[in-house]
């Protein structure tokens, strides 16, 4: 072994285990990492180009591979990663802890073995490692790095109580749509992340989420690694998971690296279930011990790791198949379960095709064949079926340039529900693992290029369908604005009336009057009432202010306001704002202003008010002779008969008959009286003009 320096880097999640290695390799003249998921490995990629320049990082994972020439910094998937570290000056292998893992953990434990720096080796992964790292490295320094903020449990919270940037997890997908489409009805959606998605797809989800469109991410345990989440709360919609061989409850650890999204970098973090589950069932809870563990970050430790014979012989498939089952020398070791790749080989060995393979190099050809990931996750016999058609080609030479285009292009169909585009991205993602073969295929740049970008199509197409189905942007952005500052809501209201709130129509005003969209169903209507109720009424204050200014200005003949006065109300086109109310006799109109008018900001109301009291009088000009009428009236001078008659003239609106008028109680005294001020004494009506 070199002389060189090997640290295990130990801790839960939030400890800045990854920051610290992409640190230490820009430090060094060339490294690799290993990770996971294709998604880190893009992620820590991007981060890394940006530091020493794209010219110098190559990106190596099954379904995709940039290398520049003479690039001196790898980020790779484990699978990808060189087993000896590849001569590089600093090696690190990320989440080590998954060498516990029963289908890739033997891929693990080798680079974990083998994988080393020239000058800097460095283990990332979990406190629970540690006793294994001793027995298998122990030559390895191991470093304990505490979490940045704390993790509290909260108990249960229903579905309709979580806080907002809360992560529901669930372990099934059809759980996964369930509290989706619940969160959808009555909290505007949420982002949904699964394994069986793509890694563009789900990154666009988890932006949905990040960008804050939605305020719920749901996801199945995927969501416990390689995604670097603004959650506050984890909620457990269930403690058990189907592990590929039976439905078990989680074991603490599990539940720790799940919840321990919660709360990133300094910010504090919570977790609990959900009340009552999806269905309304009972849900377990945890117990004292597992919340203990999880808050202390208190694990049992690992004791066994999985190995697998890294470097198997070829020479028959039997003793191919006899060197993958052999178990391992050491104690700490324990030989893993029968993987895909295996099961397949073991499969095709019974197979007439199984006869004509002969010789290393076919046996080897046939294994890679047979190391297919199964990203169709049908089962080991419907992969294995694949295989063998493959390997018809394979074996052979080179899969045709014509043949691959042909298979891409019988994908390149972006119709279909959610199931039917995750199938076809998980087909598609087998032909780009095929193309990125360096011996598989006749012009493989062109077709991983082709395969590539109807991969890019398929998983927008498949966002956009989660999206359609889960997520109702309009409540989603009124539940946001519910709780927000009114003046600081991004809402306008188009010239023809419409109201939005970020683009998202939710209505439309018609005068002074909110209407809610015909469209929204019976539970939207609430929010959008509320939303109206708490944002509109600076705008509607503002367009009752415009309007008042209107009403002030001496209009052109048609006028910039369709005000009209008919049958004893004030109208703006349909609406009423306000009934013209004449108390005591008086000529002298009040108004009395509608509740969408009384309802608006002080100042708005005001003014409007004074201006239609204004447009008022100016249209009641013609019934000047009446106020004087009513004044005379009042005049000290007038007796009680001629105040009667006057009184009776203005409730007539200037009219009424000689014997209506009861004249002959008036003194004849009188009369000249009443013809100063405009009475006409005719032969059958007495009337001002």
């Amino acid at each position: 072994m070199n002389d060189h320096a090997i640290t295990a880097v130990l801790g839960p999640t939030n400890t800045g285990k990854t920051h610290l290695a992409i640190e230490r390799m820009c430090g060094h003249s060339s490294g690799a990492i290993g990770f996971p998921l294709r998604l880190l490995a893009r992620e820590v990629y991007d981060r890394v180009c940006a530091i020493k320049g794209e010219a110098n990082v190559a990106l190596i994972t099954g379904e995709q591979r940039i290398e520049p020439a003479g690039a001196k910094y790898l980020c790779c998937t484990v699978e990808a990663m060189p087993r000896d570290g590849g001569n590089r000056a600093f090696v690190a292998l990320d989440e080590a802890q998954l060498s516990a893992d029963r289908e890739r953990g033997h891929l693990f434990t080798d680079r974990l073995l083998n994988a080393r720096g020239r000058e800097e080796t460095m283990l990332l992964g979990a406190a629970t490692l540690a006793p294994l790292v001793r027995q298998l490295v122990p030559e390895a320094e191991i470093t304990q790095r505490p979490r940045f903020s704390t993790l509290k449990h909260i108990g249960p919270r229903k579905l309709s109580r979580l806080p907002p940037r809360s992560a529901i997890v669930a372990f099934s997908s059809e759980q996964v749509y369930a509290v989706a489409e619940m969160l959808r009805r009555f909290r505007g959606g949420a982002a949904v992340v699964m394994g069986a998605l793509s890694p563009e797809t789900r990154n666009k989800q988890v932006a949905l989420f990040q960008n804050g469109e939605v305020d719920y991410i749901v996801a199945t345990d995927a969501i416990g690694m390689g995604l670097n989440l603004d959650v506050t709360h984890v909620a457990f919609a269930g403690l058990t998971k189907f592990d590929g061989v039976r439905t078990r409850r989680l074991v603490p650890a599990e539940m720790a690296q799940i919840a321990g999204r919660a709360g990133r970098h300094q910010r504090d973090g919570t977790f609990g279930t959900l009340s009552g589950g999806v269905s309304g069932a009972a849900s377990p809870e945890f117990s004292e011990e597992e919340i203990y563990a999880i808050e202390e970050h208190r694990f049992a430790p690992l004791t066994k790791l999985f190995w697998r014979e890294p470097e198997p012989r070829f020479d028959t498939i039997a003793a191919l198949i006899a060197d993958l089952e052999t178990p391992p020398a050491h104690e700490a070791l324990r030989l893993a379960p029968e993987a895909i790749d295996l099961a397949t080989l073991k499969r095709l060995a019974d197979e007439p095709l199984a006869a004509q393979i002969r010789g290393a190099g076919q046996v080897r050809r046939f294994w890679e064949a047979c190391s297919l990931p199964d990203f169709r996750q049908r089962g080991p016999d419907v992969h294995a079926r694949f295989v063998a058609r493959l390997w018809e080609d394979l074996r052979g030479g080179y899969l045709g340039a014509d043949f691959v285009a042909a298979r891409i292009s019988e994908l390149d169909n972006m119709a279909g529900d959610i199931d039917t585009l995750q199938g076809r991205v998980a087909a598609i993602r087998s032909w780009a693992y095929i193309c990125q073969r360096p011996d598989w295929v006749l012009a493989r740049d062109e077709m991983a290029a082709r395969a590539r970008a109807v991969e890019a199509h398929l998983s927008d197409a498949l966002h956009a369908r989660l999206t359609e189905r889960f997520v109702n942007r309009r409540t989603a952005l009124l539940m946001k604005s519910l709780g927000e500052d009114p003046a600081m809501l991004p809402i306008a209201i188009d010239t023809d009336g419409t109201v939005r709130v970020e683009e998202e129509p939710i209505g439309r005003v018609e005068g002074l009057r909110f209407v809610v969209d015909h469209a929204a169903g019976h539970a939207d209507r609430k929010m959008l009432l509320a939303a109206a109720e708490k944002a509109l009424p600076r705008l509607l204050g503002e367009r009752a202010e415009e309007l008042a200014k209107a009403l002030s200005q001496e209009a052109p003949a048609g006028g910039p306001t369709d005000v009209t006065l008919a049958r004893g109300e004030v109208r703006w086109g349909e609406q009423v704002l306000a009934e013209v109310a004449i108390r005591d006799g008086s000529v002298s109109p009040a108004l009395e202003p509608s509740r969408e008018v009384g309802a608006l900001p002080p100042s708005s109301r005001t003014a409007l008010l004074t201006a239609l009291e204004r447009w008022l009088e100016a249209r009641l000009a013609v019934l000047e002779p009446l106020a004087k009428l009513q004044q005379a009236a009042r005049d000290p001078e007038a007796g009680s008969e001629a105040r009667a008659l006057l009184l009776t003239l203005v409730a007539g609106h200037g009219f009424v008959s000689r014997e209506q008028a009861g004249i002959e109680h008036l003194p004849k005294e009188m009369r000249p009286f009443l013809r100063r001020i405009g009475v006409t004494f005719g032969a059958l009506d007495i009337f001002a003009p």
